[in-house]
């Protein structure tokens, strides 16, 4: 059963599961690429999807597992939360300058929260400033909450601490680019995760002519973002300054920074890879049985390049 990536689509794929179809979840825009047709409604979309099923041609994303989307929806509730603390606090921080207002210490403290209380502010805007305050307030704890949990998954996963060794890679950044990738072993190298990834610059080629433009921004912009943060600190430290200079010189900070991006996760590729062999080599030599013969799938058109729509998922027949 082929349907495309849209609102709500865990749940049926779940449910085409549980009735015992193969569900294959497809890449809108690649999808589009290929069957573009003048008529367009929910009946020809169908025929057209049946069709490359069966041809063999349908551009799959990857379906993570019921764990992995757990996981995933734990992580970017944090991150929403936290980013809408961050909103409270600039809405504070503009009420203050509308006025004239300016402290160089920290508002949040308990002399600025003194401060702040001791501010002489129009009816309005006091008013904004208490709500504000009150939501930080609420949000604190359950930041914290999650903050716990967070670490507790961290603690049981043995590939946060391989991807703690890179720098600027903490325990949060190292579980999202987890709940991300999903299974290292969809992707045949490192190039493919970048692209993947989207952080691989676009080529318009033709003829002798090749040009390259800014990078894709393809596949999930939760790692991007993540890799991103990394890359900030990673950028200073001795393995990553020298290239960060020598890029920034020539292509700017900006472009500086995703180069850097990209080298972590190159190197996350490698550590997870080497993590990943070294359990199955370890698995293999403690099997006391000998294994057993799981289902072969016709391999999909390796021709596809598969990217994965904004949701974040990914399929590679690699």
């Amino acid at each position: 059963m082929a349907f495309e990536a849209a609102f709500g689509w865990s749940w049926l794929a779940d449910l085409l599961e549980d009735y015992g179809f193969e569900a294959h979840m497809v890449h809108p825009l690649r999808c589009k690429a290929i069957a573009s047709a003048r008529l367009k409604n929910d009946k020809v979309d169908a025929a057209i999807l049946a069709q490359l099923l069966r041809a063999d041609l349908l551009p799959e994303a990857w379906i993570a597992p019921a764990k992995v989307r757990q996981l995933r929806a734990l992580l970017r509730h944090r991150i929403s939360l936290v980013r809408l603390g961050t909103q409270l606090r600039n809405r504070i921080h503009a009420v203050a300058a509308d006025h004239g207002y300016d402290r160089s210490a920290s508002y949040w403290t308990g002399p600025g929260r003194g401060w702040l209380a001791e501010l002489d502010l129009p009816a309005v805007s006091r008013e904004i400033v208490t709500d504000c305050l009150a939501f930080l307030d609420g949000l604190a704890p359950v930041i914290e909450r999650l903050d716990g949990e967070v670490h507790q998954r961290a603690k049981a996963d043995p590939r946060v601490k391989v991807l703690t060794a890179l720098p600027g890679v903490g325990e949060f950044t190292a579980l999202v680019m987890l709940a991300e990738i999903g299974d290292i072993t969809r992707f045949a190298s490192a190039r493919k995760l970048a692209s993947w990834a989207g952080l691989t610059p676009t080529v318009r080629g033709s003829d002798l002519t090749v040009r390259h433009g800014h990078i894709s921004k393809q596949g999930s912009a939760w790692l991007r973002w993540v890799l991103n943060q990394a890359a900030q600190t990673a950028k200073r430290s001795p393995e990553f300054a020298a290239t960060y200079e020598a890029v920034s010189k020539r292509r700017g900070k900006k472009i500086a920074t995703i180069a850097i991006a990209r080298k972590l996760l190159t190197r996350a590729y490698h550590l997870l890879a080497d993590a990943q062999a070294s359990d199955t080599a370890s698995a293999g030599s403690t099997a006391t049985t000998p294994p057993q013969a799981g289902r072969v799938t016709k391999p999909r058109a390796r021709s596809l390049v598969r990217h994965e729509p904004a949701t974040g998922r990914a399929r590679s027949s690699d």
